[in-house]
């Protein structure tokens, strides 16, 4: 029997008050978060507080969310197959609807196999551990999104940041790190916070210069770029190049999950090594089934990106055009509008609510200090008028 002893806090309280006096911090600095009931709508919009707002802070670029051909094909995995998928995908958890969707990710990427996991961020951080380790080396780009730099720490590999645009950098690095047992560049081909592409063609000579791995997570490329959607890395011509790939189920395709594409051996490696995929309770059978219809309709459908491409040129001109400093491709669906200071930037975001567009206010530590910003996200299912009335109110508040 286990006796039950009186808890003591002692003189200074709780041994948990410091997370009172750091969230006071956080407020003083403009930093800190809240949390808030944000209803999905379809046509690209959202109901926060029985207000209804068009949402530019999603990643739903293509509309796929509330499709009724991916709602219905949801619907219907889960009236068959109950809401939960039980148990991981190593012990029982990979239904039919599982090992479709993973054949269907593969037929559509034109590799031999993809193994799937419960979120992009799991896929991150228990791919890049279950391909390098202790005696390797690392380098990762300085943009990364979190999961990979997570990834990265994780691993125990020797760990080496650089920014793309200092190629010369990964080069030296490669070189010093010859003896290594593997070499490891990691890097997202779209940057989630700046709109910007990776130089994947640079990146694949350096790492066939110096017989290195390349893992590319396409999160914020799939559905975006490439023939049918299907990555930066087939818009640049570069399928061929051995690249592990990585992405993500919960943006353009509008459902829920990562997975990661490759031979029949990285498959059956990760499947048996990744420990995010081998000790997480599978992705729900609703999930499975709506990204096979999303990634269906997109294979009918090359074309159904150009919307969203041509809304976000037509955006960042329209910004620029009224004088502010706007980031990233010309075309990517991810518009930053550079603000630096935090409570201008978190003026502008209420600004904009209020006339009813929800912005992302981009601060610390997400961003570096200095560069908070406006992470404006366009959908295909955006009308013009919305862009136009979301540039109106960015025109009447100065740059």
């Amino acid at each position: 029997m286990i006796e039950s002893r009186p808890v003591s806090t002692g003189e200074t309280g709780s041994p948990l008050d410091w997370i009172s006096e750091e969230l006071a911090s956080l407020d003083q600095e403009g930093l800190r978060r809240q949390r808030r009931v944000v209803e999905p709508l379809p046509e690209g919009r959202c109901r926060i507080d029985g207000r209804t707002l068009w949402n530019f802070a999603g990643n739903d670029y293509l509309g796929l969310a509330a499709d009724p051909r991916v709602v219905e094909a949801s619907r219907d995995a889960a009236a068959e197959l109950g809401s939960g998928a039980r148990a991981s995908a190593a012990v029982s958890g990979r239904t039919p609807v599982h090992a479709k969707l993973e054949r269907r990710i593969a037929e559509w990427k034109h590799v031999e196999g993809a193994v799937l996991f419960p979120s992009g961020y799991a896929a991150n951080l228990g791919t890049i551990p279950a391909l390098a380790g202790e005696g390797d080396v690392v380098l990762c780009d300085r943009l990364n999104h979190a999961s990979l730099v997570d990834g990265c720490r994780l691993s125990r590999a020797r760990l080496r940041v650089y920014s793309h645009d200092d190629l010369d950098l990964v080069d030296r690095e490669l070189t010093k790190a010859a003896d290594a047992r593997r070499r490891v560049i990691v890097t997202d081909s779209v940057f989630s916070m700046d709109g910007d592409l990776a130089p994947l063609a640079e990146i694949h000579g350096l790492a066939t210069r110096h017989r290195a791995i390349v893992i590319v997570d396409e999160a914020h490329a799939t559905g975006i770029y490439g023939p049918q959607g299907t990555g930066l890395v087939p818009e640049l011509g570069l399928a061929e190049a051995g690249f592990i790939c990585i992405g993500t189920l919960s943006k353009a395709l509008g459902s829920q999950g990562g997975f990661v594409t490759g031979s029949r051996d990285l498959c059956d490696w990760l499947w048996n090594r990744a420990r995010t995929q081998m000790y997480s309770t599978a992705l729900t059978p609703a999930a499975a089934a709506a990204a096979d219809r999303a990634i269906q309709i997109l294979s009918e459908n090359g074309s159904i990106a150009a919307a969203a491409r041509s809304s976000a040129v037509r955006l960042r001109h329209a910004l620029q055009e009224r004088g502010y400093a706007v980031a990233g491709q010309i075309d990517c669906p991810i518009v930053p509008v550079l603000i630096g200071d935090i409570p201008r930037t978190m003026d502008l975001a209420r600004t904009l609510e209020a006339a009813g567009y929800l912005v992302g206010a981009i601060r610390p530590p997400t961003v570096p200090r200095g560069t908070s910003r406006l992470r404006i996200t366009v959908s295909a299912a955006h009308p013009p008028e919305a862009l136009d009335g979301l540039c109106a109110v960015l025109s009447n508040a100065s740059p």
